[in-house]
């Protein structure tokens, strides 16, 4: 199963990633790898402090503060290890009960493989267009962090409270 959506009434944009890789299953939060660059991104463009791996609440905390909601594409799935390309048995998550309880404007997706799931299932029943962001995975590591932060920024800087 994925993890429960991080959102509350002030929730405008969503960032949907994939499934949680092993790492972060193990450390029962999203983005858990050390390696992933998404705390270190969202910090920079939130001007936050990078939260420390293990401090569930400071990565809560920066997506509540700023408007934002996070959650994955996929409820459940087959999958060999944190490899995408191996996503077996999808069953999306319920994005129309979390729709029915946040403000949802706007949907960014970490990754290419969130993106392609979003817009064969889950925007049909949102009708959000989605914006497709660069994954912050380490497996993506031909994007350096600096461009992450440029194209992140350039799509959720609008959307993010400041």
């Amino acid at each position: 199963m994925s993890f429960e959506p991080v959102y509350n009434e002030h929730s405008r944009a969503l960032i949907l990633g994939t499934w949680p890789s092993p790492k972060s299953r193990e450390m029962a939060f999203y983005y858990g790898h050390p390696q992933n660059r998404f705390w270190p991104v969202l910090a920079a463009l939130t001007g936050e402090p990078v939260p420390a791996r293990e401090d569930i609440e400071a990565k809560k905390q920066i997506i509540l503060r700023h408007g934002l909601a996070l959650w994955d594409t996929l409820e459940r799935c087959t999958i060999t290890g944190a490899a995408d390309a191996s996503i077996k048995d999808a069953v999306p998550n319920d994005i129309a009960a979390l729709l029915a309880k946040a403000p949802i404007e706007a949907v960014f997706c970490n990754g290419a493989t969130a993106y392609r799931i979003y817009t064969k299932y889950l925007q049909p029943v949102s009708g959000i267009a989605a914006v497709k962001l660069p994954s912050t995975s380490p497996a993506n590591a031909a994007c350096r962090p600096e461009k992450l932060r440029e194209i992140w920024g350039a799509a959720l800087l609008p959307w993010i409270n400041k």
